[in-house]
């Protein structure tokens, strides 16, 4: 339990850095709505908890459908399937009403990119102890 915590935790803080960072990926609450800060962090939080399930239920199924493609690209493919599962996070929201959006393949690309960096930066200033 503390660890899928933590997972959601860190995907939340990787989902708003990338909201501020990739002009693609974005929140869209109003900016002068009365609660527009609990707006974002809610829905910052429904997007992580989306997130980590797309990634533990469909990412390992397209991991091995593609690993020939992993194999013939030294594994470079693996920015496409993190892109490819950020979209379907998108399209998830989509359907069920929740405000996030990404605009693209490219904006989920470098969405993608900034994500794998923040999560790696974030688990990297873990102690020893929370990462087991």
């Amino acid at each position: 339990m503390k660890n899928l915590l933590l997972k959601i935790g860190i995907n939340g803080i990787a989902l708003w850095v990338t909201t501020l960072v990739v002009s693609g990926v974005k929140i869209l609450v109003e900016p002068n709505a009365p609660n527009a800060t609990r707006q974002k962090v809610l829905t910052i939080l429904i997007v992580a908890i989306i997130f980590a399930a797309v990634n533990t239920l469909v990412k390992p199924l397209v991991q091995i459908a593609t690993f020939g493609l992993f194999l013939l690209t030294l594994g470079l493919i693996t920015f496409v399937i993190n892109a490819l599962m950020l979209l379907l996070t998108s399209k998830i929201c989509d359907h069920y009403q929740v405000r996030f959006h990404v605009d693209g393949l490219a904006a989920a690309l470098i969405g993608a990119l900034v994500i794998s960096v923040v999560s790696i930066a974030l688990h990297a200033m873990l102690p020893d102890d929370v990462k087991r």
